[in-house]
């Protein structure tokens, strides 16, 4: 079977492709621009993508493509209704990145709770060493036992998240898509009110994108710390931009954009060096244990598709 992996450079270069490539022959680009995509999937049978888009007009000379393997659990970069159409099965990764998006969440959080940024540029910028006091206290920051942490989404990573800031000593509010008795589920407006601290893991859809908008913020403490390791454009990142800059949201953190990369033009050029705001590059899927759960997986699904069952399968 011929393979091709549009954009290994995504997946690390620490990581070995071996549990794919063994299983045809192998294309394997670093990376591949929009006009490249339709004449480096022609004749593959197989194409493997972590960001790469795939929408009917580079798809429709692929006649011999079967399989779309995401390096994902999130599938809004594949034009699904085509697929379906055309009968190219389509199948995504699940709950291999819980451990480490929840981990960089909850270091996020952490890290903003206790103005860790600019306790460090303290002492790193020798203000500590000359100031000849043992200790500095401002800014002020507080424990986060017996604050509320909200979370909108309640997947493998959201319940992970919870389950941290349980152990944080926190009480747990939880916005889903369908209530139930498992967790402390509230309203969005309710999540929004109550919590001091807010962290999204819920997937893009029609349904969530913007929905933590300008409204939405405007219901929130003041103090408030938001992160977001789901989906940029979750987020009204505008509004978020505006909210930082106006002290109307306390400290922010992020992982995902709207665009990935960010062009010089997004507005969180404008918070970037801010001492309240940390800005990662869509890392938090990515430790290594998370991604060698991920490959290895997307070469179970390629098995399972060749072997007539059904693994993994968004379309």
């Amino acid at each position: 079977m011929k393979i091709a992996i549009l954009d290994a450079k995504t997946l690390g270069a620490d990581l070995s492709l071996e549990p794919v490539q063994t299983l045809g022959k192998c294309m394997v680009y670093d990376g591949t621009e929009p006009w490249q995509v339709a004449e480096r999937i022609q004749d593959a049978e197989i194409v493997l993508i972590n960001k790469v888009k795939l929408h009917g007009g580079v798809l429709k000379d692929a006649t011999s493509l079967k399989l779309i393997c995401l390096a994902a659990t999130g599938y809004d970069n594949v034009d699904l209704e085509y697929c379906r159409e055309h009968n190219i099965a389509v199948c995504n990764v699940v709950g291999y990145s819980s451990h480490s998006v929840s981990q960089v969440t909850a270091a996020m959080v952490l890290a903003l709770s206790v103005h860790l940024k600019p306790y460090d540029a303290y002492v790193s910028s020798g203000s500590y060493t000359q100031s000849g006091v043992a200790n500095k206290l401002t800014p002020i920051y507080h424990e986060l036992y017996g604050k509320t942490w909200g979370i909108i989404g309640y997947g493998s990573i959201g319940k992970e998240v919870g389950a941290v800031a349980n152990a944080l000593g926190c009480r747990v509010l939880v916005h889903k898509r369908t209530p139930s008795d498992e967790c402390n589920c509230v309203t969005l407006e309710e999540l929004c009110r109550e919590s001091d601290v807010i962290s999204i893991h819920t997937p893009l859809s029609d349904d969530t994108r913007g929905m933590i908008g300008k409204e939405q913020i405007e219901l929130m403490k003041e103090n408030v710390i938001l992160v977001n390791t789901a989906r940029g454009a979750v987020t009204d990142e505008e509004a978020v931009c505006e909210a930082v800059l106006n002290g109307r949201i306390g400290a922010f953190g992020t992982d995902v954009y709207s665009v990935e990369p960010f062009p010089a033009e997004h507005p969180f050029c404008k918070i970037k060096d801010l001492p309240n705001v940390y800005l990662t590059p869509h890392m938090a899927w990515g430790a290594y244990e998370s991604r060698c759960r991920c490959l290895a997986e997307i070469s179970e699904n390629i098995r399972a598709f060749y072997a007539g069952k059904t693994r993994n399968r968004v379309v």
